[in-house]
């Protein structure tokens, strides 16, 4: 029988997690989806929000629009719902009144449910938000988008999966089961969410207090597909969204400002360079096989080489472009001097930042955060060989948003607690009730 390896400084109270340590020793590697959609499909069907080109084009085909309008109309939508943020179609006043009404009579301009907003001390905001049931055997997937707001920039994290496929074992998403995909239109409809929510429009004002961005820029300028799931487990409805949040005639973002993180699907990362042009991100968190065996499973199916392989053949690699090389810092784990110089000899030839991330600890967890000496020690290494290597500020722990936290309340509240969110209760205090039952 195979037997785990006994490699964390473990939490005395850590309790049970949904993915047990022997199923990871075992082999479980990833899960299957509960609920499966079409990809490209569109849950709920009456929301226009999120759609693209062609499934706008389909939608309008769909109430009797002659071909010939097709274009003219399918740019007029695009502006009102993706440049002005409309949320009705009489504020589309330079569509037809009766356009109007049959958009008006067959669809809605409605966003997924916003179920709860928690503003972390530092401004972080993080959204559990409701999808639209897809069908009898979903009563709405709930997910966790991010946004994490500095002088200069607002980035925004996305989820791409209701859960997560993978079992990386320091990761809380990653405990839970998984539902099914988004849809590129669910994607999509996050960053809205967030634009309404901070009032990132134009003509609109942030709400009273928010911490945004003060450069005269767009509140959301970045976008990183680091929330809940494994983004090329989903490839094909992540690049139809990436596509419409960069069109250029809409939400206009950069795609040089959209960062794609991976585990490591080696299968699908020439895929994401060629079709979506986006930054790559690897969640690496160690450099020998064993150890990356437990901490990211899917290292048994495509091991440290293969994906340093993929790495250095991604579309558009270049020192404009890097890729950056996400490290978890777990204490006696994966800090040692040893690993760092390690690090530097795997990434060698590849440009590269090497992002250190201090592990945000969560319900459960059975990891303990490397001491900040032992983080700086293992950052100097890395400099002095000649990576930039930034030590990522801890964001929204106190509302479980940081790095690794994510998980969607139906999984992590009981009954109770759950209400309580609802209610707009924060997560201290859900904890507090949850445990007490």
């Amino acid at each position: 029988m195979a037997t785990v390896l006994d490699i964390a400084k473990r939490n005395p109270n850590a309790a049970p997690v949904a993915v047990s340590d022997a199923a990871r020793a075992a082999g479980f590697i990833e899960k299957t989806a509960e609920v499966t959609v079409a990809a490209g499909a569109a849950p709920g069907g009456a929301s226009l929000v999120g759609l693209t080109r062609d499934q706008l084009k389909d939608s309008l085909a769909a109430i009797g629009v002659p071909e010939r309008e097709f274009k003219m109309r399918v740019a007029q939508l695009w502006h009102w719902i993706y440049f002005r943020g409309a949320r009705d179609f009489s504020e589309m006043t330079n569509v037809g009144k009766e356009l109007r009404a049959k958009l008006a009579a067959a669809y809605t301009l409605a966003r997924p449910q916003v179920v709860s907003e928690q503003v972390s001390k530092d401004g972080t905001r993080k959204w559990l938000i409701r999808m639209p049931s897809t069908g009898p055997l979903d009563k709405g997937a709930e997910i966790e988008c991010v946004y994490i707001p500095e002088v200069d920039r607002g980035t925004l994290c996305v989820s791409s999966q209701v859960g997560c496929t993978l079992t990386c074992s320091f990761c809380h998403t990653g405990t839970q089961r998984l539902v099914r995909n988004l849809t590129s239109a669910e994607i999509v409809a996050q960053l809205i969410v967030a634009r309404d929510s901070i009032g990132d429009w134009p003509d609109a004002t942030p709400p009273e207090g928010a911490f945004v961005p003060t450069d005269g820029g767009r509140f959301v300028s970045n976008i990183v597909f680091m929330g809940m799931g494994e983004p090329l487990y989903n490839i094909g409805d992540v690049i139809a969204a990436i596509d419409v949040m960069s069109d250029g005639e809409g939400l206009t973002l950069s795609r040089r400002r959209i960062t794609v993180s991976t585990s490591g699907v080696v299968p699908q990362m020439e895929r994401l360079g060629a079709e979506a042009n986006t930054m790559l991100a690897i969640s690496l968190h160690a450099v020998r096989d064993e150890l990356r065996d437990e901490l990211v499973p899917i290292n048994r199916k495509y091991d440290i080489k293969q994906l340093l392989d993929a790495c250095r053949a991604y579309p558009g690699l270049s020192n404009a472009r890097r890729i950056t090389f996400e490290y978890v810092m777990l204490k006696g784990v994966n800090d040692s001097d040893a690993d760092a110089r390690e690090l530097v000899r795997l990434l060698k030839g590849i440009p590269a930042k090497i992002n250190l991330i201090p592990f945000n600890p969560w319900p459960g967890s059975k990891y303990e955060c490397s001491d900040w000496e032992r983080i700086e020690r293992f950052s100097e290494i890395v400099y002095r060989a000649g990576y930039a290597s930034p030590v990522r500020t801890p964001r929204g722990r106190d509302i479980l948003a940081a790095c690794g936290q994510l998980k969607s309340e139906t999984e992590k509240l009981r009954a109770r607690a759950r209400m309580m969110a609802e209610q707009g209760i924060g997560a201290e205090g859900v904890y507090a009730v949850g445990n007490g039952e």
